[in-house]
């Protein structure tokens, strides 16, 4: 199967540190513009995404006429245009104050890997029964799934009279750009250019859907000794389709989903935005569109969940794939996830993190990444009639003896697994519901601050390894790797309900990894307005753990006087944080390494680990 690719241009000798810094201070026309519209053929157009300041006049929007270009879309929420241009006038469009930044439209891609069947686990190592036994199902909250579209199938239906609807009737309620209510898929739009419904061509976003908010409905009753169920089984899903057939789209399709689900926050009361996409990083989060439009939306009380990325086999930089985390999964603010393997058993003392998940710092920005960590691997969902997912990859399966009683040894029409951070990602937006069903009044902020102060660090081996096609995977459990935890919604939702959480004042902003060449410490900084700054439960070692800060030091350095790139490491420590790091003059060659001088990255992995 053609898996999904970001096809974005080399980056040319443009410093990234001037890209990431120009937002402070004066500015000339050539600084506003990202380094990879360098490498665009200077006699074609491009669809590039101008930033501004200010939302832009008429005068500024007619300057783009003049100068040939066509406007396609405006996006509102980050003050920006998309346009068609010639790359040869973007200086004269840069030249005006009010212009932010300009940078290509750039391609993003869902966050599944091409996986086999297996007998994963999906809501019981987060706990999530215990929460539904008290009565917390996501009911009433409102998901927004961004992706490649969804298309109706029982499980996200919601009683037995629209259960007897015909799948024909079903599929044409969706055909329409912003059809009406299909069971508990309350809204559906479109948002990718030349196409028209908001039906799923790909079979990436109805899978992610089911793991929200999926039902159970056909896995249900005395037959079957397992039922497939989503983290919020009764919650509501806002269907916004923002990738295509090929599980592509772009940073404008994305943004404008964004707006939408905004725009309809309190008609559906979306408290949740689930991002199982991504693409590389080329720039600052201060600069990037995507990063700003899923700000928008967080400081608009949504809480936004995003997949970390799939590239933490990448070891161009490392061995041990360090600095892999997808936009907008390097934003600060939103909750960034990765994926774990559940190990065919229910519980997770046995759990290790997928070898595929990306791992932090944040290319160029240094964020602790990722924030928690989910069941991501050979999770089963839905599948629908002629999925092409399931269609093209008959090796992905579930067997009927794999949930029924005396089933059949034949693959189901009606579920399937998938692995990747994707996966984690819809399963952590599910529980986000249930806690906000329990807890409505908390913030995107303080979400995020209970899902990381709740997550379970006891289990954890100091390390796991991987080995395939002749290559081993290593992975050290440290922040980079596993954020702050295991994601517990039963422990999350109990410390929620006592005094109303208790959150102290503030952002819940992921801290940035400082790196001192001269102790060889990495320490964690805080931005003043985060509350990890507080002391007690609430402080960064609290959240991180004993073993990855020095305890008292809320710039604790990670791993202290037993750095992470011991002895044992040289390899790894020297190729993140040397000659060859993320840090320093060698910023762009490091990138080049990272995604290649192609420009390519973001492609799924091949098998499921």
């Amino acid at each position: 199967m053609p898996r999904p690719r970001f096809h974005l241009p080399a980056v040319l000798g443009l410093s990234f540190a001037m890209a990431a810094t120009t937002f402070a201070g004066a500015q000339t026309a050539s600084s506003k513009i990202s380094p990879d519209l360098a490498a665009e053929p200077p006699n074609a157009n491009v669809q590039v995404i101008v930033q501004y300041y200010n939302p832009p006049s008429t005068v500024e929007t007619g300057l783009l006429g003049l100068l040939g270009g066509v406007l396609k879309l405006v996006l509102g929420p980050i003050d920006a245009i998309v346009t068609d241009i010639l790359p040869s006038q973007l200086n004269s469009i840069a030249a005006d104050s009010n212009v932010k930044y300009i940078s290509l439209d750039r391609v993003v891609g869902a966050r599944q890997a091409v996986t086999i069947t297996g007998a994963e686990y999906t809501t019981e190592p987060i706990n999530a029964p215990a929460v539904w036994q008290q009565g917390y199902e996501g009911t009433n909250i409102g998901v927004a799934v961004i992706d490649s579209g969804i298309t109706p199938v029982p499980d996200l239906n919601t009683n037995s009279q629209t259960l007897s609807l015909g799948l024909s009737q079903l599929l044409s309620s969706l055909t329409e750009v912003a059809p009406g209510r299909t069971g508990r898929i309350v809204y559906s739009q479109n948002f990718v250019q030349g196409q028209n419904d908001a039906l799923d061509h790909y079979g990436h976003g109805t899978h992610v859907a089911g793991l929200i908010a999926g039902n159970g409905a056909l896995s249900s009753g005395k037959q079957y000794f397992r039922t497939f169920s989503g983290s919020a089984p009764n919650a509501n899903i806002i269907n916004l389709r923002a990738l295509d057939e090929n599980g592509e789209g772009t940073d404008s399709s994305v943004i404008a989903a964004i707006d939408e689900a905004i725009s309809l926050q309190n008609t559906y009361n979306i408290r949740v935005i689930n991002l199982s996409l991504g693409r590389a990083i080329y720039e600052s989060y201060t600069l990037d569109p995507l990063c700003q439009a899923v700000e928008k939306a967080w400081k608009s009380g949504i809480v936004v969940v995003v997949a970390a990325g799939n590239d933490g086999r990448n070891q161009n930089l490392n061995p041990e794939g360090y600095g892999t985390i997808d936009a907008p999964g390097n934003d600060p603010y939103v909750i960034t996830v990765g994926a774990m393997n559940t190990m065919e058993t229910p519980a997770i003392n046995d759990d290790i993190i997928a070898s595929y998940s990306s791992k932090g710092p944040s290319f160029i920005d240094h964020f602790v990444k990722p924030d928690i960590v989910a069941p991501g691997n050979l999770v089963t969902s839905l599948e629908f009639a002629q999925d092409p997912l399931a269609t093209d990859n008959p090796s992905f399966y579930t067997w009927y003896s794999f949930y029924q009683t005396n089933g059949a040894e034949t693959p189901s029409q009606y579920y399937f697994p998938l692995s990747g951070t994707s996966m984690a990602t819809g399963v952590t937006s599910g529980a986000v519901a249930d806690l906000l069903q329990a807890a409505p009044r908390l913030t995107p902020d303080e979400v995020k601050a209970l899902l990381m102060v709740n997550g379970d660090r006891s289990y954890f081996p100091a390390t796991s390894s991987v080995t395939a096609n002749g290559t081993v995977y290593n992975a050290n459990y440290d922040v980079f790797t596993v954020g702050a935890g295991y994601l517990d919604i039963a422990k999350t939702i109990s410390a929620a309900l006592v005094n109303g959480g208790s959150v102290p004042a503030g952002t819940a902003m992921s801290p940035i990894a400082s790196y001192n060449a001269v102790t060889g410490n990495t320490t964690a900084v805080t931005d003043p307005s985060a509350l990890w700054t507080a002391t007690g439960p609430w402080s960064a070692s609290s959240v991180y753990g004993g073993r990855a800060f020095i305890s008292g030091d809320t710039s604790a350095a990670l791993w202290g006087t037993t750095p992470l790139w011991g002895g044992s490491d040289p390899d790894g420590y020297t190729a993140l944080w040397g000659k060859t790091a993320l840090w320093g003059k060698s910023t762009p060659e490091a990138e080049t390494a990272l995604w290649g001088k192609s420009g390519t990255s973001g492609e799924a992995v091949p098998l499921e680990y």
